[in-house]
């Protein structure tokens, strides 16, 4: 549990920091150079995500409570709500006029999902910390950023391709679920 407890806090800290303390970027650059910054920051990240895989994997799941829902329309709903969310952050669209970080309310989804059909000890330390991890960030970035200028308005054909991809990655994700994680998303799947 120690790898995946590490993992996250690395994850969130490489995350948090930045936005915490915005000046600590600008002396990172300086002294290494744009190109050299990013590189490192990828780095820590995939190291963080590896120690998060590796974590999983060596963690014994012990039963911190018993989860309050199964597989569900609500759980299933939520997940697909933050593949969009995730995608759409990162597309051009409207979906960004109504929702200032959906990146980060795409992970909250996604791990509330998560939390409601899992209890035990690796899922809530997974879960739980990404879901912490991105409610901080939002508070992080909104403290930094100021007051929220929502987007121009886009041509809808844009949100209709970010919701065809998020549902293709999510039927991807469903599919190979049990392949991927030792758990079938949907029972019988």
């Amino acid at each position: 549990m120690a790898l995946l407890i590490l993992g996250i806090i690395i994850w969130s800290l490489t995350h948090l920091l930045p936005s915490a303390l915005p000046g600590m970027r600008g002396r990172f650059v300086a002294a290494l150079g744009e190109n050299r910054y990013r590189g490192l920051f990828a780095l820590v990240i995939v190291g963080a995500l590896l120690l998060i895989v590796f974590g999983w994997k060596q963690a014994i799941p012990t039963a911190v409570y018993a989860p309050p829902m199964t597989a569900s329309p609500l759980t299933s709903a939520l997940i697909l709500i933050g593949f969009v969310l995730f995608i759409a952050s990162q597309a051009p669209g409207n979906i960004k006029r109504f929702i200032r970080h959906p990146q980060m309310i795409g992970t909250i989804c996604w791990g509330v999902a998560h939390l409601l059909l899992n209890g035990d000890s690796r899922s809530v330390t997974l879960f739980g910390g990404l879901t912490v991890w991105a409610v901080l960030e939002i508070l992080m970035i909104n403290r930094r950023e100021g007051d929220w200028r929502r987007p121009e308005a886009a041509a809808i054909r844009l949100d209709i391709v970010t919701v065809a991809i998020g549902l293709v990655a999510f039927a991807a994700i469903v599919y190979f679920h049990a392949g991927l994680f030792g758990v079938a998303a949907v029972p019988g799947v």
